[in-house]
């Protein structure tokens, strides 16, 4: 017969073995989301998937920067869960929109920004691509300091840069420039480069470091975004495969939830997708 100390030791190893065959199966089970994309919605996805993740036990999130083409083409290639996305897939080359399903979670404004010391706080919209296209080269040719403009532009793969293209140069080639992949990236050179200027979306623009630029005087706001006054402007895509699984589903039913999109979207410096008196089309058309 067991004496009273092995039986409780042996009960005790069966008890510790049970909770991490049940911590293991916990793990296991846990259904897996990668998001992956446009770093213009990242701290959005991040926030979002940070507070989901606080309520919910069994979905792990995990979400990357990279650009909008990055994030579709990994969604295309099924290596991430979901591809976040500043334009509509059927505007990205070497993409299958019709393979896919498009999310509207939010809508974000983009403004031309330069450096504070520049002197220039509004350009018409025909200035702005003239400078874009290299026709405009100095400040003082539109109000501003005796200083060359230093042109920051996006790579081509970025979402952001084709809405600012797309809205602002309608088809005119932009002018060999440096390039940078990443709101934040932009935000820190145009602070610190003299002459320079770029354009950021909107909850990148939060602090005092840099100058937003109006255009033909309306100021870059949520307001005049939501009935188009302001015209450079996207919608944020989180694009799925079309077999989505119930866990994906559900986490972006979340961000399009009026908890949400009353509270952090607004926070982070977005539009709620709610907000809109407009609609605009892969075409880049308005329906009022």
């Amino acid at each position: 017969m067991l004496n009273a100390k092995k039986f409780i030791s042996i009960i005790s190893i069966m008890i510790i073995s049970g909770l991490a065959l049940t911590a293991c199966g916990s793990n296991s089970s846990k259904s897996k989301i990668t998001a992956v994309g446009s770093t213009a919605l990242q701290p959005l996805v991040e926030e979002a998937a940070n507070e989901y993740q606080q309520n919910t036990d069994n979905v792990s999130i995990n979400v990357q920067g990279g650009g909008s083409g990055t994030g579709l083409s990994q969604l295309q290639s099924k290596a991430v869960t979901i591809g976040n996305s500043d334009v509509f897939a059927d505007n990205q080359n070497g993409i299958d929109a019709k393979k896919m399903i498009d999310h509207k979670v939010a809508v974000v404004g983009m403004a031309p920004v330069v450096n504070k010391a520049v002197g220039v706080k509004n350009l018409s919209m025909k200035q702005l691509s003239d400078i874009f296209t290299g026709k405009v080269t100095n400040w003082k040719q539109v109000g501003g300091k005796n200083q060359q403009i230093e042109v920051i532009n996006r790579v081509k793969g970025s979402g952001t840069r084709k809405t600012f293209e797309a809205d602002v140069l309608k088809g005119k080639d932009a002018i060999k420039s440096q390039e940078q992949d990443s709101n934040g990236t932009v935000k820190k050179i145009v602070s610190s480069t003299p002459g320079s200027i770029s354009y950021l979306a909107f909850s990148f623009i939060d602090d005092n470091t840099l100058q937003p630029i109006s255009i033909d005087n309306v100021k870059p706001n949520d307001k005049n975004v939501e009935d188009n006054s302001w015209k450079i402007w996207s919608y944020e895509h989180m694009y799925t495969n079309k077999n989505i699984d119930k866990s994906t589903k559900t986490f972006i039913d979340y961000i399009n939830s009026k908890e949400v999109q009353n509270n952090l979207v607004k926070k982070l410096g977005y539009i709620s997708i709610h907000n809109m008196k407009v609609t605009k089309d892969a075409n880049n058309q308005i329906v009022k």
